[in-house]
């Protein structure tokens, strides 16, 4: 089987898994997908959807956006701001997953107001958008206790 253009995203998977300390079937189990669609992954044979770079990117605690980019998912120049970002908000310790989804929410929706991220469907606007203006009116109320 010949080697699709993935750039160097198996490597990449390959370098995170051995630095996560763990073997190519516990994250095949991790993140719910075959030990041999794995290996095909990591060594370049195969391109894997979004959703299952989201479940080992999961599974190895790192950024999805980072492997979409790796794989060609997401344009590097056009998207690399955006997706720093969200890596430093998605590592940040001090926060829960819930506020880390939160924050990645308001994020997107100021995105979006800006007229970037414009390719997004309209129900993830509409969520991102409900959860920042729920932020918002919370932060306004804490400010204002009158209204």
């Amino acid at each position: 089987m010949a080697s699709l253009n993935v750039g160097n995203l198996g490597e990449y998977l390959r370098e995170q898994r051995r630095n996560a300390q763990l073997s190519l079937r516990q994250l095949a189990d991790a993140a719910g997908v075959s030990n041999p669609y794995l290996s095909q992954i990591e060594r370049g044979l195969r391109k894997p959807s979004a959703e299952v770079l989201q479940q080992v990117a999961k599974a190895l605690r790192i950024s999805a956006e980072t492997l979409y980019v790796r794989a060609g998912i997401l344009d590097a120049e056009r998207d690399r701001d955006d997706v720093e970002t969200r890596a430093v908000i998605l590592a940040d310790p001090s926060l829960n997953e819930r506020q880390k989804q939160v924050l990645l929410q308001v994020y997107e929706s100021f995105r979006k107001e800006n007229g970037f991220g414009a390719d997004e469907d309209a129900d993830a606007s509409a969520d991102a958008n409900a959860g920042a203006d729920a932020v918002v009116d919370g932060a306004e109320s804490a400010k204002n206790p009158q209204t």
